[in-house]
């Protein structure tokens, strides 16, 4: 077996993920489990272990993140089928009126895509700018872009996405801090791309065209058809309130005496704010939602339950195969050489913020490659793991370091991304005009949120 340097191995382990995906045009599942295994064969071990640890490491993932990713495919799909993601919608721009309309997109693209994907919540929210476009007369493309810059920036730095969620696996980063960490970045980043959107609007005057090919626009629901906006924002709030809570209480009672109110408290929100319970209480309500609002039997939720789990399935090994492929580069002993070569040189690069530039830098790369930023994020963020003796070498917290790698995912979508697609599709933008909006946009939006990663991991370290 070849003797190769860790870092050769590390190099032969990305040129396997980005030629496989971007050239070869595999499945990412199967382009991060074969990469997996490739670095694994190149790595120290015994030899009869090196395929057999390939699958505990997955396992271990899947385990980790299967159960969450799974019940955020469920989520997202009864509050689509039930109307509480259109009653969200209509309650931001009841709150921040019509002249309000494009910042009232921007948060309802932003909420919504913390439990559903962005692709499907754009489709939910570009018939309402057509609409809001109608009246107006005006901003059609700001309209637009404003869904985007809030959408775009949660799904890359907010759990349970699987992005967000799998990169605070990777890193040891704690679920209710991931969450709250990744909005306080988002929230600036968001804005930042709403005002470029003006300027942009301004600037391409893009008008509104009509659909072309099959694509209609789906009739808006009656508001009596529509659950409450209560009821409608509880499977959000509920498991990122439930979460966070316990990590602020954990927080708050560490070193204080076994026994102790905090103590007590502690045990209890460890049990409640377990990411997997609240999400299977998210989960609960949003399925009972939409089984009383649609009228359903419990055989249609079932499939209508059942369907939305198939979607999430592929998800779940995507994520778990990356899981595999950073668990492996571990082994490979990466972290130690990226280490030695800075010894004597006076800069380490776990001390300071080398490795959030490090991250975003190649983040942006390999989105550039594949077009994914989900795969971008599951790649670079088990890199990056690699390296990090441990979190407190870092000298900030490590979901710092999360979201500057999901700011960089976002940097240098094209063609090759999915989303590109979708965005020109549902606006009838031509290719050019979806370069000269779509792509620039998030590569704002994506520079802004390291940058903001930057000045927190300097002025609020929390380490």
């Amino acid at each position: 077996m070849l003797n190769l340097h860790p870092l050769m191995i590390l190099v032969v382990g990305m040129l396997t993920v980005i030629m496989m995906i971007a050239l070869l045009r595999m499945n990412a599942f199967i382009a991060l489990i074969t990469s997996a295994v490739v670095v694994s064969m190149l790595a120290p071990g015994d030899l009869a272990e090196k395929i057999s640890r390939v699958a505990a490491a997955f396992g271990s993932t899947a385990g980790s993140i299967g159960i969450v990713i799974a019940l955020a495919v469920v989520i997202g799909k009864c509050m689509m089928d039930s109307g509480a993601a259109d009653r969200i919608v209509r309650g931001f721009l009841s709150l921040l009126g019509e002249k309000r309309s494009s910042t009232a997109l921007m948060a309802s693209g932003f909420v919504l895509s913390i439990p559903v994907f962005f692709d499907t919540v754009f489709y939910l929210l570009v018939p309402l700018a057509r609409s809001m476009h109608r009246r107006t007369k005006k901003h059609y493309l700001k309209y637009a872009m404003a869904i985007t810059s809030g959408g775009v920036l949660t799904h890359c730095l907010v759990p349970p996405t699987p992005g967000p969620l799998v990169m605070a696996d990777n890193l040891g980063i704690d679920i209710g801090a991931m969450i709250m960490i990744g909005a306080l970045v988002a929230f600036p980043a968001a804005f930042v791309g709403m005002f470029f959107s003006g300027w942009v609007d301004r600037r391409l005057n893009i008008q509104m065209r009509p659909l072309s090919g099959e694509m209609t626009e789906p009739e808006p629901l009656a508001d009596h058809q529509l659950p409450g906006l209560l009821v409608s924002l509880l499977p959000i709030a509920l498991p990122v309130l439930l979460v966070s809570t316990n990590t602020i209480v954990h927080t708050m009672a560490k070193g204080a005496a076994d026994g102790s109110g905090l103590s007590r408290a502690a045990e209890i929100t460890a049990v409640l704010g377990d990411v997997n319970l609240a999400m299977l209480i998210s989960a609960a309500i949003a399925m009972l939602m939409l089984k009383s609002k649609r009228a359903l039997t419990n055989a249609q939720l079932g499939k209508v339950v059942e369907a939305s789990l198939m979607s999430g399935g592929m998800i779940i090994l995507i994520t778990a195969a990356g899981g595999a492929f950073g668990a492996m580069l571990k082994t490979a002993q990466i972290g130690p050489a990226i280490e030695n070569l800075f010894k004597g040189s006076g800069t380490q690069p776990t001390e300071g913020l080398l490795l959030l530039g490090m991250g975003a830098f190649i983040a942006s790369m390999i989105k550039i490659a594949q077009g994914s930023s989900t795969v971008a994020m599951i790649t670079v963020s088990a890199m990056i793991a690699a390296m990090v003796p441990s979190k407190e070498a870092l000298g900030y917290h490590p979901a710092y370091l999360a979201t500057a790698i999901g700011g960089g995912s976002l940097i240098g979508s094209w063609m090759n991304d999915s989303g590109f697609w979708v965005f020109v599709k549902m606006t009838g933008l031509t290719e050019a005009e979806g370069l000269k909006s779509w792509t620039p946009l998030l590569a704002i939006v994506g520079f802004a949120a390291v940058v903001v990663s930057f000045i927190l991991a300097v002025i609020l370290p929390m380490s």
